[in-house]
């Protein structure tokens, strides 16, 4: 552990002190984190960078020879159980992959020869078996950060040799909290985001010393009585204690203002606002974090007193540009429920809100001041917004436009750094939703009612622009689209869809220019790197439960069989 403590203590003796001094060989120091768009050929973190853009410099993969792209390789991957699915964003440095299945084994792969990918080492947990998500890793020094569940733990596994250098239990005395989203390593920190809202957990983000894994600070979505934003639950049954706010995708770090942000989810149970009356601070919530101490420096919630699981856990890009002829230093995202936001970096004050699905109905638009829904009423602990979509005692059963996944979600939207527009993956299906108050506490289950699909769940490929809110173009796919957007500067867009098929779009037109199809859906988003001088783009095939319960009324996938792949594609 000594080489451990010194990293820390450079660390601690001053901000980025490890930028001056010589990086031990191969470690992933801050420095390399702060400057990763120096390192083209590297994809080190979950989103790339900081900034969570997921755009990549290279341009060896581009319009003019995209049709020539090929499998270069394919690797299995997990294998041990019936129905596991992929979700995780694989991370590159040197030429080897650290990826993670849905069970929390981590795995470095050596992809350097470029036409065949060998496993070097697994690191098992040994979690159970209980259907899940894990959407990464984390790489700081020479240690690779990964999640684990059952109990909810965060584990250090030195790099080269893949044995566990610590591990730290986070649960809290929460049998049912989980871990999902990627780690973020930041200086000598490992920030976290609690998962497992659903299930009734309180949940939480927290950063342990990356070093040790000891716990630095944790703090709580949901506040506790006679904290800021208690008042906001207005229940008799304790609610707070159960209130969701879960923080299941990475979120995304400033650096110039030392700010974390990070999207939180909805309130629990998820449709049943009897339960827990009030706005429920500070779920559906972008909020900004001091990463040195867990201060909320600000916060916007999306969606006050949420019924429809609108969360808005989702990525948050950063992004610098001009507003009204203005430079400014914006944050923006593409919300679940239906509508872009673009907000000042510094105060999270709203710049613009304008819908990007074509069906919205739970509102009849967003203040373009506050950003909050038109027709939100302060003075009302149960929220009507328009009247259309809100279930009620009376009148249980309604029609959720969009369906209760969005618009976008876990699926994140990426930002060109050379057309400077977003590509948005966004279903475009409604579904039906019917309130049940018995399933307000049903242990492990607290959703409040029951929900069904009415319609084929289909998706788009939208471009929007997010410094004006107008979306550009769009492309409609007859599939769910639950895997992701990654552009490049090679003018290339790459996504999956739960068919099976891997397309590369053209970043102006959204022109198909090369598409397969594996035969495994896809609910992971792609990524890209370089080795030897040649580009590759990754991505895991094998869908969730959830994602094959969209193909409901896709009666040609009706058989398509689920398999746990890693394919990567090269020139």
């Amino acid at each position: 552990m000594g080489r451990y403590h010194s990293l820390r203590s450079l660390l601690l003796a001053g901000t980025f002190a490890l930028a001056a001094a010589p990086a031990i060989a191969a470690d992933v120091t801050p420095d390399r984190l702060v400057n990763a768009d120096r390192e083209p050929q590297n994809w080190l973190m979950n989103h790339r960078t900081y900034d969570a853009q997921r755009y990549s410099p290279l341009e060896r993969i581009n319009k003019a020879n995209i049709k020539d792209l090929r499998l270069a390789y394919a690797v299995a991957i997990g294998g041990t159980s019936a129905g596991e699915n992929l979700q995780s964003t694989p991370l590159a440095e040197d030429g080897f992959l650290y990826i993670v299945d849905q069970w929390g084994v981590l795995y470095k792969i050596d992809g350097r020869s470029g036409d065949v990918g060998r496993i070097v080492w697994r690191m098992d947990p040994g979690q159970e078996k209980v259907p899940l998500a894990n959407r990464g890793a984390a790489l700081w020094g020479d240690l690779v950060i990964a999640i684990a569940n059952y109990p909810a733990r965060v584990i250090a596994t030195n790099k080269e040799t893949g044995k566990v250098a610590w591990e730290t239990n986070l649960a809290d005395g929460q049998v049912d909290l989980q871990l999902t989203a990627a780690p973020m390593a930041i200086k000598d920190k490992i920030v976290v985001g609690a998962a497992g809202g659903d299930r009734g957990t309180r949940d939480f983000i927290v950063a342990v010393e990356a070093a040790t894994g000891k716990v630095a600070w944790r703090k709580y979505v949901v506040p506790a009585p006679g904290e800021p934003g208690s008042e906001t639950w207005k229940d008799k049954n304790n609610a707070w204690q159960t209130g969701g706010g879960a923080m299941w995708v990475t979120g995304s770090y400033d650096v110039a203002t030392n700010q974390l942000l990070w999207g939180t989810g909805n309130p629990v149970p998820m449709f049943d606002p009897y339960y827990r009356p009030g706005d429920n601070l500070y779920t559906n919530s972008l909020i900004s974090w001091d990463p040195e101490t867990g201060k909320m420096n600000w916060y916007h919630q999306y969606l006050p007193g949420d019924m429809w699981d609108y969360d808005e856990a989702g990525t948050h890009i950063l992004i610098d540009g001009q507003v009204a002829g203005q430079t400014r230093k914006l944050i923006t995202h593409s919300a679940r429920n239906g509508f872009l936001y673009t907000f000042e970096r510094s105060n999270g004050q709203t710049v613009l809100a304008k819908p990007y699905v074509d069906r919205i109905n739970w509102t009849a638009g967003i203040d373009q001041k506050t950003g909050l829904p038109v027709d939100y009423d302060p003075k009302r602990d149960i929220q009507a917004y328009s009247g259309r979509q809100n279930q009620t005692m009376s009148d249980r059963t309604k029609k959720l436009c969009p369906n209760m996944g969005g618009g976008n979600n876990y699926y994140s939207a990426s930002y060109s750094q050379k057309t400077r527009l977003l590509y948005i993956p966004s279903m475009s299906s409604c579904n039906e939703v019917t309130l049940d108050t018995n399933l307000s506490n049903k242990a492990g289950d607290w959703k409040g009612a029951t929900f069904k699909s009415t319609e084929r769940n289909e998706a788009d490929l939208i471009i929007a622009d997010p410094f004006t809110g107008e979306v550009k173009r769009k492309v409609h796919v007859p599939y769910p689209n639950n895997s992701g957007a990654l552009a490049t500067a090679g003018g290339v867009v790459f996504t999956g869809y739960t068919d099976g098929t891997f397309v590369a779009y053209d970043d102006t037109t959204l022109e198909p220019l090369w598409k397969i199809n594996v035969g495994s859906g896809f609910n992971a988003p792609p990524m890209t790197f370089e080795v030897g001088g040649k580009q590759y783009v990754a991505i895991m095939a094998g869908l969730s439960r959830i994602s094959i319960s969209r193909h409901v009324f896709t009666p040609e996938l009706r058989d398509m069989r689920n398999q746990t792949m890693l394919f990567v594609f090269g020139l």
